[in-house]
């Protein structure tokens, strides 16, 4: 579904994503996993068609993201970490706002507005100010965006931060019953999420990859670093790099 090879993003003189590659398969939920500035939004914006790579090649859903953009981004489904929102409307007047510019049919717009204001948990505050919501809510407001269009692939960066552990466990049963219907990247510098929440880590540092592999793999350790092992050692400077192939 997304097959990303030798991604490179620079600005000026800085390289954010030094030549990165991974695969995701249909209906997997990746974790993009990396302390603060290890290039993981950078790598989000450019999957979702928001942003131009410097080199490299990225392809979802078959298409080709720096030549059909607009294709790309009629099959992604994006939740940056600071939601779209627009703070003075309803729950339900934005979504169908947003299903609007997303050119949604009109014979299907109602049955999606309706379909992802009820899976996100949405239902009882639907004509809610948006402004007047918690932090929680408001996550969910954006994920019900990213859905709205029915979308192969949902791109969601860092949902969980600054939520309380209620929402956080919330957000990530969310996520998960995502997985199947559509195929999901997740980025975050939390450890758990990616174990509680992913099928696959990709796990990156100064914008290359560090480990590739299921977190089933790495969880279980084998001859190599166990998940929790391969981060701390990132995080405290030592690190080395293990692929599945």
């Amino acid at each position: 579904m997304i097959e990303v090879s030798n991604l490179v993003k620079k600005y000026g003189d800085f390289t954010a994503v030094q030549g990165i590659s991974f695969n995701v398969a249909k209906g997997e939920i990746l974790g993009l996993l990396g302390p603060n500035g290890a290039g993981k939004s950078t790598t989000m914006k450019i999957l979702s068609a928001f942003m131009p790579a410097s080199s490299g090649s990225v392809k979802v859903a078959g298409f080709d993201v720096f030549d059909e953009p607009f294709e790309v981004k009629k099959r992604v489904g994006y939740l940056p970490e600071t939601p779209p929102l627009y703070q003075e409307m309803r729950v339900r007047d934005y979504i169908e706002y947003v299903a609007d510019l997303k050119h949604l049919e009109k014979a299907r717009r109602k049955e999606r507005v309706d379909f992802v204001i009820d899976r996100c948990g949405l239902k009882e505050n639907e004509r809610r100010i948006i402004g007047t919501m918690s932090k929680g809510f408001k996550q969910r407001v954006g994920i019900a965006q990213a859905l709205v269009h029915d979308p192969e692939v949902v791109i969601l960066d860092e949902p969980t931060v600054g939520l309380d552990p209620v929402q956080i466990v919330e957000i990530r049963n969310l996520i998960k019953d995502l997985a199947g219907n559509h195929t999901v990247i997740l980025s975050t510098h939390i450890l758990p999420e990616v174990v509680m929440t992913c099928d696959k880590v990709v796990l990156i540092n100064h914008g290359k990859v560090m480990v590739d592999d299921t977190v089933g793999a790495l969880t279980r350790g084998g001859t190599g670093d166990t998940l929790e092992q391969a981060y701390l050692k990132i995080v405290t400077g030592e690190s080395r790099v293990h692929t599945h192939v």
